[in-house]
């Protein structure tokens, strides 16, 4: 048997074991909140990997939205669509993406073998598109009858913002700009480069998020770090595992804020006008612990990672520590629970839905694999009053598993149209799905 064969048989092997480690024991939405339930670390040299295997929705299936809610396709057959920006104009930009090749191979090639495997079985390996694709919904019926490539010959396009006319898209590198006339289905220009970002080599999490300041002179990036708990060294995390603020004028950058291992989606809270962002906390702790979160986010704050999580609650995995940055850590605002792979944000400004909905937070929660049972897989709602979360976190729409734990689908983005529905990517059901209140009504306040 070759080299590479025995690797990957060991590599299934290792995964087969992990599958059979420890499973949660916290009640349910105990690490959900302003207040969660930490359970005590419980690491394990074969971390618990459960994944669900991407399988597709059957003709005709689709999630499961909340009582008072109806969904609907907006649009289908995409290529892993990620991302979502909707322009002034109505027209809905999707980015069709996944992570670029890397040229730094994986120190431990077992690993590596290992963690492939579970992005296939994720549905998570495919090439990427590298394209932005436009959807129009011109007659108004909550399906888009247009699709056009908007913007294409990028490297893995996430994050994207539209300031004036200039439209600035995040590749897993740099920030591009390109000129953009309202109306226009496709951007003939070349992209131009505004400012670099933390990328290969490795570029473990690759996803660029971007928001526009509201006064349309700044852009802040969200860079995930490039390990688990540091565990490359600190030298490949210059720059990471923060959000960036970036001068449109001159491109210059400077990070605003640090610690946050994984943070995706960004959004200025209606009331407060204060930026929040969802991120990913770590992994192989056990399977209840750490929760992702949701928090606003203070300018030259420290979030912890990879020193210390939730606060100040010490990683002990890590190597040296740094007990004045552990000192300093922010404690987030809003627990979402282990492992349920926060990456969406989107607060409702919308008139559609009832006032319960208004200044809250729609978020997409792609779904765990280092946890058991499955948690997350769905999208979910946190109710807001004067700035602050105001109630326990909502289902809004589910059925993303089917009833053998298998992936139908896996919410990523998530947006409000220019009517007030929301919009929800799915990267492995490659659609984009349209949540309205049911019977055309809004749905009851709870």
């Amino acid at each position: 048997m070759s080299r590479v064969l025995k690797v990957s048989a060991l590599a299934l092997s290792l995964l087969a074991i992990a599958a059979c480690g420890e499973s949660a024991r916290l009640t349910a939405r105990a690490d959900t909140g302003p207040d969660p339930v930490l359970a005590e670390p419980n690491p394990s040299p074969i971390p618990t990997v459960k994944v669900a295997t991407a399988t597709g929705w059957p003709a005709g299936v689709t999630p499961a939205a909340a009582p008072g809610f109806a969904v609907n396709e907006f649009a289908s057959g995409l290529e892993h669509p990620r991302w979502l920006y909707v322009l002034p104009n109505g027209d809905v930009l999707v980015a069709e993406t996944n992570r670029p090749p890397t040229p730094d191979p994986p120190k431990n090639p077992i690993r590596g073998v290992f963690m492939e495997a579970a992005f296939k079985k994720a549905g998570a390996a495919a090439p990427s598109a590298n394209r932005i694709t436009l959807l129009r919904d011109a007659d108004g019926d909550g399906v888009a009858e247009t699709r056009t490539v908007f913007l294409q010959s990028l490297m893995s396009p996430f994050g994207m913002a539209l300031v004036g006319n200039d439209f600035y898209v995040a590749n897993a590198d740099a920030v591009m700009r390109v000129p953009y006339r309202n109306g226009e289905t496709s951007v003939g220009a070349a992209p131009v480069k505004l400012a670099d970002l933390p990328g290969a080599p490795r570029n473990h999490h690759w996803t660029k998020s971007l928001l526009a300041s509201r006064d349309g002179t700044k852009l802040y990036v969200g860079v995930g770090s490039n390990s688990n708990v540091a565990e490359h060294g600190m030298e490949i995390e210059a720059g990471r595992a923060a959000i960036h603020e970036i001068d449109i004028r001159t491109g210059q950058g400077r990070v605003f804020a640090s610690g946050i291992r994984n943070p995706v989606g960004l959004d200025w809270q209606p009331q407060s006008g204060v930026l929040w962002v969802v991120a990913n906390e770590r992994d192989e702790l056990g399977s209840d612990l750490v929760p992702d979160y949701l928090t606003s986010v203070r300018e030259g704050a420290f979030y912890g990672w990879p020193y210390s999580y939730y606060g100040q609650h010490v990683d002990t995995r890590v190597k040296p520590q740094d007990p004045a940055l552990v000192a300093r850590a922010v404690v987030p605002d809003y627990a979402l629970g282990a492992h349920v792979a926060a990456l969406g944000l989107a607060f409702y400004d919308g008139k559609l839905l009832p006032a319960h909905y208004a200044n809250g937070a729609f978020i997409g929660l792609h779904g765990s694999w280092n946890r058991d049972p499955f948690n997350g897989y769905k999208v979910v709602f946190v109710p807001f009053t004067n700035g602050q979360p105001s109630g326990p976190i909502e289902d809004v729409l589910i059925g993303f598993l089917d009833e053998k734990g298998e992936a139908r689908g896996r919410p990523v983005g998530v947006a409000i149209d220019n009517r007030g529905a929301v919009l929800v990517a799915d990267d492995v059901g490659n659609k984009v799905w349209r949540i309205v209140p049911a019977g055309g009504a809004a749905p009851a306040t709870k």
